[in-house]
């Protein structure tokens, strides 16, 4: 099944709640979005809530991706709210539902990101990845590169603490 894709829906109750149980799943399934299982709707909503508002109340933007009628993708281009830095943003809180892991969705859903960043005007997009699981493979696969390391920035438990990569993806203007 094609995935079809919206910047900037509109973001609904309902909208809210199905992020946030994306959010949840990805989650407990040990994907790294900024909590470590076990997590529930009421662990994930203080953070949800901050990161609508940034939709909401701009600058950030929303890409959500379906299956159907079913939310499988989202991802957040985030504004870096500092003039110097207008020419390139952060995509954060990129989630495909874990049971469409295998599809090519998360694939899908990073090249229109890319193609999206263009058509914004965005020279460039980054995105910081937690180490130990794999996902800086799945970026490189899609020409981001490495650009650097916190080390031991992540303390997922104690005693288990992961770099934070920082990958780039460079986005030439296409003629």
């Amino acid at each position: 099944m094609s995935l079809r894709f919206v910047l900037d829906p509109d973001l609904t109750p309902q909208l809210r709640a199905e992020i946030v149980a994306l959010w949840v799943d990805v989650t407990n399934a040990g994907g790294a979005v900024g909590f470590v299982p076990p997590v529930t709707a009421a662990d994930v909503r203080a953070t949800a809530e901050a990161t609508f508002a940034g939709i909401t109340d701009g600058p950030d933007r929303l890409l959500a991706a379906y299956a159907g009628e079913r939310l499988v993708a989202v991802l957040i281009f985030c504004d870096n709210r500092f003039p110097l830095k207008a020419h390139w943003c952060v995509l954060k809180r990129v989630m495909v539902h874990p049971d469409t892991q295998g599809t090519g969705y998360g694939s899908a859903l990073m090249r229109e990101a890319a193609r999206l960043g263009r058509e914004l005007g965005h020279e460039a997009l980054h995105v910081t990845v937690r180490d130990g699981l794999g996902l800086d493979g799945f970026y490189r696969r899609l020409g981001y590169r490495e650009i650097g390391r916190l080390p031991g920035a992540l303390r997922v438990a104690a005693g288990d603490d992961r770099d934070e990569i920082l990958m780039w993806l460079d986005l030439p203007p296409t003629d």
